[in-house]
């Protein structure tokens, strides 16, 4: 099962905004849904493990 984080950056701080199970839900995120969010990255973890990660937004 994959699972799709979703971490916000504001500044220097990073914080985990969204765990979901669903692909689209994870990918519609902007950074308009998060207060003072300079940047949304996306980590794709699998069985324990993250496989990917890129920027959103």
């Amino acid at each position: 099962m994959k699972l799709y984080v979703v971490i916000s950056l504001r500044e220097e701080e990073m914080e985990n905004v969204l765990v979901t199970a669903e692909e689209e839900k994870a990918l519609a995120a902007t950074t308009a849904d998060f207060d003072d969010c300079d940047a949304l990255f996306l980590e794709v973890w699998e069985d324990g493990a993250k496989i990917d990660d890129y920027r959103l937004q």
